[in-house]
């Protein structure tokens, strides 16, 4: 017998286009697809990196919330753009009358006997659209595209290496 999911949610893999030295946000729907008040909570392994709003509430029956994951603004990228950050997003339900500020960190303990769902999502670094290639569009044919990098006649190595070909 397959046990019905109190919240679903949209998407699982939270994709951020990753940008130095920029904030970037994206979002989660958690969509209750039951009759129950499901409370939530997220957790996450990396919290001064994240802001999550909000971080806890209640999904009404048969309704939705959005949710809201800023990254802060990072000052190096990560090597070969992987992350090992994740979140938790952990559901249990709640009488009709519970409000957000009735949630508690006891909801959510296993051990006093709470039926608590987990969902862990990935973050994935999506790198930004690249800006088109320096050549103009109309250079003559055989002409190298290194040429537009040439500094007075001389190739400038540090250039080319923060150009990607």
């Amino acid at each position: 017998m397959s046990i019905l999911e109190l919240l679903s949610i949209e998407p699982l893999e939270l994709k951020f286009p990753f940008e130095l030295k920029k904030q970037i946000s994206c979002s989660l729907q958690l969509a209750n697809k039951t009759e129950s008040h499901i409370a939530f909570k997220v957790k996450t392994t990396n919290p001064k990196k994240y802001c999550v709003r909000p971080n806890t509430g209640i999904v009404l029956p048969r309704s939705t919330c959005d949710v809201i994951v800023t990254m802060q603004a990072q000052k190096e990228a990560p090597p070969d753009m992987q992350c090992k950050d994740k979140f938790l997003l952990q559901s249990v339900a709640v009488s009709p009358g519970a409000t957000p500020k009735d949630i508690t960190s006891e909801m959510f303990n296993k051990e006093a006997g709470h039926v608590v769902e987990e969902c862990k999502l990935k973050v994935i670094y999506v790198s930004p659209p690249q800006p088109p290639s320096p050549v103009a569009e109309g250079s003559e044919e055989g002409s190298s595209p290194k040429a537009s990098m040439l500094d007075n006649g001389n190739l400038n190595t540090s250039e080319v290496a923060s150009f990607s070909f």
